[in-house]
């Protein structure tokens, strides 16, 4: 340890912060500049994979003071770099001093390369690690916060979400105000929902891609090679985007569960109350509060509901639309006025008709699929329910609908050859969801299970034995097998 005291104590009496410009030079002025500066690198590197973190800050230290633009490494790896020193540290002084060398890597990174960094997502991290250091400036660091995500938006990285949402509670808390928690969960709701939409719309491109090239090499339109070239980018790109899915969804679903004390249709109608009239014409923030109360499962609020009515008038979306279509087959279970539920179909076919991605557009097609069941449209519930099937084949509770409708049907196929045979159909259906969909075949197996298929005196009557195959006529139309 003494060493890096000793480059420590050199650095910050030689100005170690140094100035926040573009460099003249990649490695050097000179051609010895150059090779030292190489040499550097390939030390800090050696020395960073063998956890050699002391040896390898010298290195380090030398490339940001005379490279600073040779290697984006040094910036990427700094926060396992001193996060370790930091820990390590035992002298006040001197660990501070580390933690104004990691604030500084955050400061000069996206200057100087400012096609992978950007300054919100440093202003982020230097929040982050005020929270781990400093805790006692949690008001700068919260303002940090705020400012990295009105920056960085849907590209803010989940670890500041998750870290920025822990600080609003502590706040709340603090405090006994809510709007922090319920303005940083205003956010995230807005943002994530942008990332995920975004990153799946990424991984939907790369997963058509690959189907796209499996088509073309089994065509013999391309040789193995060019396909292995090809499917290898394919396939790291879904890889990515699948992590990134995975790593927003798993953030918006631990604020949901945070923020649900915090945050009644109670509360956060008192809440917008008091700034409604100030937003209403604010689209952006009114968009922010439609969100947050949908997820918030209050959309029986009067509130939500001039708001929702204000935003999908002046700026018709996917997700206006879709939460119309909600809002008014809602209104239809309650008032059964024909005009609501004719009303709530017509949203959700704009709502497919705007989706941007597979998953948006099986949604809103299964919400078409149940508004058309409400009304008592079973042949429309049905084409509505294999559209969403479409967009996702593995969507379970689409063939559990079809099963529904199926096993419902016993006024409309009262004239069949066989009594009931439309339980059969129903069958079908429920042991595809089971089949395609994990998360609901306990669902679909218990509804199965609740089937009455037609008696074996029926069978007998009609000759009819276990296996055979049987039509099932009426509206159904569909082939099945004989229980």
């Amino acid at each position: 340890m003494k060493k890096i005291i000793a480059i420590i104590a050199f650095a910050f009496s030689s100005s170690f912060i140094f100035a926040q410009t573009p460099c003249s030079f990649k490695y050097g002025a000179n051609e010895a500049d150059s090779l030292k500066c190489l040499e550097q690198i390939t030390n800090f590197r050696t020395f960073y994979n063998a956890k050699n973190y002391v040896d390898a800050y010298e290195a380090w230290q030398y490339v940001v003071q005379n490279c600073p633009c040779s290697w984006d490494g040094i910036y990427t790896n700094a926060q396992t770099l001193f996060q370790t020193l930091i820990k390590d540290e035992k002298d006040s002084v001197r660990r501070e001093v580390l933690i104004d060398s990691l604030m500084y890597v955050y400061d000069v990174r996206s200057t100087y390369f400012p096609d992978k960094f950007t300054p919100g997502s440093g202003i982020g991290y230097k929040a982050y690690n005020l929270m781990r250091y400093r805790k006692h400036l949690h008001e700068q660091a919260f303002e940090w916060f705020v400012q990295s995500v009105e920056m960085e938006k849907e590209n803010t990285q989940a670890a500041i979400w998750d870290a920025y949402f822990q600080l609003a509670k502590n706040r709340t808390d603090a405090l006994r105000d809510t709007s922090y928690v319920i303005e940083a969960y205003e956010r995230a709701t807005d943002y994530l929902d942008l990332s995920v939409l975004n990153a799946t719309k990424s991984y939907e491109t790369s997963t058509d891609g690959l189907e796209k090239l499996q088509a073309q090499f089994d065509n013999a339109e391309i040789d193995r090679i060019e396909y292995d070239k090809q499917a290898k980018k394919l396939v790291a790109d879904t890889t990515r985007q699948s992590k990134l899915i995975a790593g927003y969804i798993k953030v918006k679903a631990k604020f949901e569960k945070a923020v649900a004390p915090y945050a009644s249709c109670d509360v956060m109608e008192q809440l917008y109350a008091k700034k409604f009239d100030e937003i209403k014409n604010d689209l952006p923030a009114v968009s922010k509060m439609v969100n947050t109360m949908f997820k918030g499962n209050c959309t029986s609020s009067p509130l939500f509901k001039e708001a929702l009515s204000i935003l999908h008038k002046a700026s018709p979306n996917r997700n206006s639309a879709y939460m119309m279509g909600n809002l008014t087959l809602q209104n239809y279970l309650t008032s059964k006025n024909e005009e609501e539920i004719t009303n709530a179909i017509n949203y959700f076919k704009e709502a497919a008709q705007l989706s941007e991605t597979h998953d948006q557009t099986a949604d809103a097609y299964y919400m078409l699929a149940l508004a058309y069941q409400t009304k008592g449209s079973y042949s429309e519930s049905r084409s509505a329910a294999y559209d969403a099937l479409k967009a996702r084949p593995n969507m379970g509770k689409a063939y559990i609908l079809i099963g529904d409708l199926y096993a419902n049907s016993g006024g409309r196929c009262s004239d069949e050859q066989v009594p009931g045979a439309y339980t059969w159909a129903a069958a079908d259906k429920y042991a595809k969801a089971a089949a395609v969909d994990p998360s609901c075949a306990e669902s679909a197996n218990a509804k199965r299970a609740r089937l009455r298929f037609p008696s074996k005196d029926e069978l007998f009557k009609r000759g009819l034995n276990n296996g055979a195959s049987y039509h099932v006529g009426c509206w159904i139309q569909e082939n099945t097998t004989v229980r």
